[in-house]
């Protein structure tokens, strides 16, 4: 016959799982505003608002190309800001996790989002093919110039639409950069 346990506590928390603590390696705090890492997640957040608000100011002509873009530029944005949130609050702390593959995990996933999101207002901008509207001389109709379709998919912008989704192709293009850079710092992070 076995002997009774000499302090039940002891034999429970032996029982009880263990979790590892939390891995990261960026400060937390206002500190991590510091780092490369958290200067490059605030221009993730600038950048890709910028971009979430040029499609949507373009009242989003091609709504199959640019639903996606609306998409990833949210999303990206509030998940960023989040991150962002729970390494300056310091709650990254408490949540037992290995934040070093997240943050590599996230940022990978955000590149190859973000660059379809590239492709894709790219591919909006370009489309134009050089139609223009413009007002016929002394008349209030407008008429359509197409000099020549170019590919399968031709849209019809405006020229502001046009300037806006110029800007929001060059700032997707600037994000994806970040988001990449991100995963790059973020991985030699993790690999430490």
């Amino acid at each position: 016959m076995s002997e009774p346990a000499a302090n039940p506590a002891a034999a429970a928390a032996a029982a009880a799982t263990s979790f590892p603590a939390p891995t990261i390696s960026l400060p937390l705090g206002l500190e991590v505003l510091r780092t490369y890492s958290g200067a490059l997640v605030c221009l993730e957040i600038l950048f890709g608002g910028l971009v979430w608000i040029l499609v949507a100011s373009s009242k989003v002509p091609v709504p199959l190309l640019q639903g996606w873009v609306m998409f990833v530029s949210l999303t990206a944005f509030f998940l960023s800001t989040t991150y962002l949130t729970l390494l300056i609050t310091g709650l990254a702390d408490r949540i037992n996790t290995d934040w070093n593959f997240l943050d590599v995990f996230y940022h990978f996933i955000a590149v190859l989002f973000y660059f379809a999101a590239f492709v894709l207002e790219a591919a909006t901008t370009a489309a134009n093919g050089g139609a223009h509207i413009s007002s016929l001389p002394n008349s209030t109709d407008s008429v359509l110039c197409i000099t020549y379709p170019r590919g399968n998919i031709f849209t019809v912008l405006t020229y502001r639409q046009y300037s806006i989704n110029v800007a929001a192709t060059i700032f997707a293009f600037v994000v994806t950069l970040c988001y990449g850079c991100s995963m790059v710092m973020g991985f030699k992070r993790w690999r430490k």
